[in-house]
């Protein structure tokens, strides 16, 4: 029998992160990012809320907002709906993790390699967004997070810090559209 020593490759195809570099801007490819969607059943609120308080150390996320305690990040996405985010590194079963933590008060589906993550930071990130979507990337508050289209690709931008520091989530199969996409408008706007 063969053996088999495979590689796991980033969203863009590489087996380490693609980084760019412009004058004051930085688009980091992130791969180190376990991803699970999280939903409360009907019915399971109080139960549901106190398993989030007990595993996460934080309240769930108000619409358009986030939270985070290390090593978790919960996005809200919906109603009664959240990804959530941790190191892939420490994480790789965050699905069967999150199952075991909220029990029958929660729906869980990993999402992990169905998604491609981009960091980007700099003082002209609005002025990139601004070439990208309608959203107002430059009004978002810290812990806030908003979908919006980006190439034609349904995207949720999410405020790291202030004017500064946000992270783009995409379907993985359009990391390589995104990314040209971001490519451009750094180009264009530094």
């Amino acid at each position: 029998m063969p053996e088999h020593r495979l590689t796991a490759l980033s969203p863009l195809g590489g087996d380490a992160p693609k980084v760019d570099s412009f004058e004051v801007f930085t688009i980091c490819e992130n791969p180190d990012l376990a991803l699970a969607s999280l939903a409360s059943r009907v019915g399971k609120g109080a139960a549901f809320a106190k398993a989030a308080k007990k595993h996460f150390g934080f309240e769930m996320p108000e619409p358009g907002k986030t939270a985070q305690k290390s090593p978790y990040a919960a996005i809200w996405v919906g109603p009664e709906q959240w990804l959530i985010e941790a190191p892939f590194s420490d994480h790789e079963d965050i699905a069967v993790e999150l199952k075991h933590a909220f029990d029958d008060s929660a729906s869980v589906t990993e999402q992990t390699d169905g998604w491609a993550r981009f960091d980007v930071e700099g003082p002209v990130t609005g002025a990139v967004f601004e070439r990208l979507c309608a959203l107002n990337v430059g009004g978002m508050a810290s812990n806030s997070a908003s979908r919006t289209a980006i190439e034609h690709l349904g995207c949720i931008v999410i405020c790291r810090e202030a004017g500064i520091r946000y992270s783009v989530l995409c379907p993985r199969s359009g990391a390589a559209s995104l990314h040209h996409a971001l490519i451009t408008a750094a180009k264009s706007a530094v």
